[in-house]
């Protein structure tokens, strides 16, 4: 078995043969990536049931299409987005033209998660390759059918040290961590995200943080109410609600929180009729976080849902009223199908909630009033997120997806994971039929000059 510091090594000297760089190599690249995935679309689809329960339709929707849309959207723009990009030149800098080159960064290691195994794993590397990086992937051994076949198609789309898989557990990424990459693409938990950082800071390694957080979805009094809890549903209990940035609690206005929740549990049901069996309804990943998320059910404060199916690892779309900031579910991001139910009586007081804690991946706000989003817009931070909808912005390509503070650091999808992968190298070239003197100290009165040229 080749050893990861091999691995790198090898990869570190394709780079350097320098035909990354070319822009139909890695248009190619992302060509014959495509073509592979198509190729294996039932395997992975498969792969995602087994490990998740994920639908035939869930998987396409939010994995398989998600990434074949992104190849193509990429491919189409690739050129335009690597060509040096002239800037404008201060009169001081007479006889000079400004120019950002965007040059790849090198070997790159992307650290995926096992929520979205596939596109979590694929996505960066399509900024990676579409940038001319190498790249390492190193995908969650918590969903291992679908790390299996991520292993599969990059073998066979790519020879290794262009770009390879590693697959393996906790201390397999200790041993990729250990090396000196050039950057790191890391998604998953702010807990483990500051252990890569740390890692990272030993070799001044560039990296992007994508994490999560508590995101708030809130419903204020003049949302068209239909509309909220349709959208909230879908984006709440998707993949079982194992979405980084799915609404994790609803801070409702009082005046409305009864009939929104009467409306929210009929859509509910008529989305996952019979949940803990339902084929359209994933399941949770494992024992561990089962067992999590059945201590967070307090059974005297739910709504609708609240069984669940250990032998399956199935958890019924959940949620949970009269909570508070001191009951455990809101002690730490869900990650799960429970959704609890805060209250507000006027917008500053949901506002105020918000800003009380760490800043979130996400947040939605549902409101007909242009001046109550923009409220919400101006004084609230967050990485992203929606007005009337949940999630949507993420399939948005012209969107920079990213966190901001405990949510993550760093963007990417479009034209974002281009930059992401790539240095911005200023480059200033200057004329030589001429020479201005007054730079020099020799140039008589050159203080004066300057000061003069500087005004």
């Amino acid at each position: 078995m080749t050893s990861i510091q091999s691995l790198t090594d090898a990869q570190r000297k394709f780079f350097y043969s320098h035909q990354t760089k070319d822009l139909s190599f890695r248009i190619q690249s992302l060509q014959t990536l495509r073509q592979v995935i198509k190729k294996y679309e039932i395997e992975i689809t498969e792969a995602l049931h087994a490990d998740l329960h994920k639908s035939e339709f869930e998987s396409y929707s939010t994995e398989i299409g998600f990434i074949l849309s992104e190849i193509g959207y990429t491919c189409k723009h690739l050129r335009s987005w690597a060509s040096p990009m002239r800037v404008k030149t201060p009169l001081t800098h007479f006889g000079t033209s400004g120019w950002i080159h965007h040059d790849p960064y090198g070997v790159a290691l992307i650290i995926a998660p096992w929520n979205y195994p596939f596109q979590l794993a694929i996505g960066p590397l399509i900024g990676a390759i579409a940038a001319g990086n190498c790249a390492i992937i190193k995908p969650s051994e918590m969903a291992p059918h679908t790390a299996a076949v991520v292993n599969k198609i990059v073998s066979e789309a790519f020879p290794p040290e262009f770009v390879a898989v590693v697959e393996g557990g906790r201390e397999t990424s200790q041993r990729l961590l250990a090396e000196p990459f050039d950057y790191i693409f890391f998604t998953g938990s702010a807990h483990v995200g500051k252990v890569v950082m740390e890692a990272a800071a030993k070799h001044l390694t560039p990296l992007t943080l994508e994490l999560g957080g508590k995101s708030p979805c809130i419903i204020h009094r003049d949302a068209n109410l239909k509309v909220a809890a349709k959208r909230i549903a879908w984006g709440k209990f998707m993949n079982a609600g194992q979405t980084c940035i799915a609404p994790d609690y609803l801070l409702i206005n009082a005046a409305i929180k009864e009939e929104f929740l009467s409306i929210l549990i009929n859509e509910i049901k008529g989305m996952y009729p019979d949940a803990l069996t339902n084929s359209h309804f994933s399941h949770i990943i494992n024992k561990n976080h089962f067992d999590r998320l059945t201590e967070m059910i307090d059974q005297e404060k739910v709504l609708t849902g609240g069984k669940s199916n250990e032998s399956s690892l199935a958890i019924e779309p959940t949620v949970l009223d009269q909570v508070t900031w001191q009951d455990k579910v809101m002690q730490e991001e869900i990650f799960g199908p429970i959704l609890p139910v805060l209250t507000y009586e006027h917008l500053e007081d949901a506002i105020k909630m918000v800003q009380e804690h760490p800043k979130p991946l996400a947040l939605y706000i549902f409101s007909e009033s242009s001046q109550v989003q923009e409220q919400i817009m101006s004084q609230l931070s967050f990485g992203g997120g929606c007005i009337n909808d949940t999630i949507y912005h993420i399939t948005n390509p012209n969107l920079p997806f990213g966190g901001v503070g405990n949510s993550g650091t760093g963007s990417y999808h479009g034209q974002s994971s281009f930059k992401t992968f790539s240095h911005q190298k200023s480059v200033l070239k200057h004329t030589t039929l001429f020479d201005i003197p007054v730079r020099y100290h020799t140039t008589k009165n050159a203080l004066q000059l300057v000061k003069k040229f500087f005004k």
